[in-house]
């Protein structure tokens, strides 16, 4: 996948690592503009909600210098700000906006070494190998195009750590990952959701099929795998559209992922700033908050009611033992 920018952004810092340094020489012909820290860039930050798309066209490149790991208890034991934020994805609901407001381009943090460096030490110094959510703050299936950081991170971690890495994606470039040496420490797990959110909120992502079939290369290349449902989005016909998600997963996936992998599902959450955003940065797109199902939610944020939360847990729960009851639901969030 061709990943084009306008332009980069960078921290002069930047240019004293060694990835730095590649990103400098690969996008040569871009205009680069210095900036004093990949957290504050005025120009940008000023921009209006309606230029949402035109920021996701560039390339921040800084140094991280937050590395706090946060407890997780569903699939990883920690949640690990790692080489990226943002993503060039525009997925209608991401949480990221959240944090990030309009600057939820993609951000690219240079310190890869230090960063891996710190997750080694934390997973040898632990009473037990430890499980590190790496994806949450980015899509690294997609970064890893831009940089060949994913494949640089399994290999290393393969060889030095004692637990493991995993990751989700809704990108489909996998080919990359399947012929290296990852000795089963690192965890793929594929977001899905059907066709037709895909094509009119995920704007900018992988099409189900393809995202099956790198599930399926990822699971047959012996990586542990798992399925994300996620987020599930309460559409007027949401029992139609993903039962038959669930039908075609049932259909397309291999007998090896529904064998070894696990499903996680976790229903949409929006908030105020998401909302903003999407009414003048897309006025013609589906919006996904429904204020007949919806509710406020502390910190700015929207979640299904009660009573709609337990009707849609039982349908899924129902229809994925259904079609898919081999695979183990972890949570449904």
């Amino acid at each position: 996948m061709d990943i084009r920018f306008d332009a980069v952004y960078y921290e002069p810092a930047a240019l004293d690592y060694e990835l730095g340094q590649m990103l400098c020489k690969k996008y040569a012909r871009l205009p680069w503009i210095m900036i004093e820290s990949h957290n504050r860039i005025p120009e940008l930050s000023g921009m209006e909600n309606k230029d949402f798309p035109l920021l996701k066209q560039h390339l921040i490149l800084g140094v991280r210098k937050t590395h706090r790991y946060v407890p997780n208890h569903k699939v990883s034991d920690w949640l690990v700000p790692y080489t990226s934020s943002g993503c060039r994805a525009m997925c209608l609901y991401c949480y990221l906006v959240c944090n990030y407001n309009k600057c939820a381009y993609l951000r690219l943090f240079v310190n890869r070494e230090q960063m891996l460096d710190k997750l080694l030490k934390t997973d040898a110094q632990a009473p037990t190998p430890q499980t590190f959510e790496i994806g949450s703050n980015s899509d690294l299936v997609l970064e890893n195009a831009v940089t060949g950081n994913l494949v640089w991170t399994i290999e290393r971690f393969a060889r030095e750590g004692r637990g493991r890495l995993t990751f989700p994606t809704k990108f489909d470039m996998v080919e990359p990952l399947l012929k290296i040496d990852h000795r089963e420490k690192a965890i793929f797990r594929m977001s899905v959701n059907p066709p037709e959110i895909i094509s009119r909120v995920e704007i900018g992502t992988a099409p189900l099929e393809s995202r099956i079939r790198a599930l399926n290369a990822m699971c047959e290349a012996g990586y542990p795998v798992g399925l994300l449902l996620a987020p599930v989005i309460l559409l007027p016909d949401w029992k139609a559209l993903y039962g038959a998600l669930i039908e075609r997963l049932a259909d397309g996936l291999s007998q090896a992922v529904r064998r070894r992998g696990f499903i996680e599902v976790i229903l949409m959450t929006y908030s105020y700033v998401q909302n903003a955003i999407n009414t003048e940065a897309f006025p013609h797109a589906f919006q996904p908050f429904d204020p007949g199902l919806m509710t406020g939610r502390g910190q700015g944020k929207y979640c299904y009611r009660a009573e709609v939360r337990l009707e849609a847990e039982a349908f899924l729960r129902e229809k994925l033992a259904g079609c898919l009851g081999d695979m183990p639901i972890l949570y449904i969030a």
